[in-house]
């Protein structure tokens, strides 16, 4: 009778006999889209971060922070971050870096390849936009993702609200 019990409570997602959760783990068993590849493209850095950050929520929390990192590694290729990425291998094979949190990598990351290009090419992304054939409320969404990271603030962001 246990057994079954167990069976008809694994059924349901781990769900207790009080509908509790039994302490499933749900995301590694659901379909997550791999990111793309980071070949270090301005304006781009902070849609890979957050691609990355997803997946390992959802797919490799249970993994150290150094299988987390060389996971990631494994995404950055071409041209310059090519060079970064065997730098970053060697620092981390060496002990000369280490990382207590993958976040920290992703903050280096960002730090590496994202500041200022990212914020400029988010502005002149912000200045060319129109609402066009949109929606109020799609272009409303779209503003509000081109304003994040624009360094537009106040005044100067309203008066971009075209």
């Amino acid at each position: 009778m246990q057994v079954q019990i167990q069976a008809l409570i694994a059924a349901q997602g781990g769900a207790g006999v009080r509908g509790e959760a039994m302490g499933s783990n749900m995301g590694s068993h659901m379909e997550v889209a791999k990111p793309a590849t980071f070949n270090r493209k301005a304006g781009r850095v902070g849609g890979f971060i957050m691609a990355y950050r997803l997946y390992i929520k959802m797919k490799l929390r249970e993994n150290t922070v150094e299988e987390q990192i060389q996971w990631v590694l494994t995404y950055v290729q071409g041209g310059s971050a090519d060079v970064w990425k065997k730098n970053m291998m060697d620092e981390l094979e060496s002990g000369e870096m280490e990382y207590e949190m993958v976040e920290d990598f992703l903050t280096s990351l960002r730090k590496e390849f994202g500041r200022g290009k990212e914020e400029s090419v988010k502005a002149v992304e912000l200045r060319k936009l129109e609402q066009g054939e949109k929606t109020m409320e799609e272009f409303v969404q779209e503003f509000k993702r081109a304003a994040r990271g624009s360094g537009y603030e106040g005044r100067p962001l309203i008066e971009e609200f075209k």
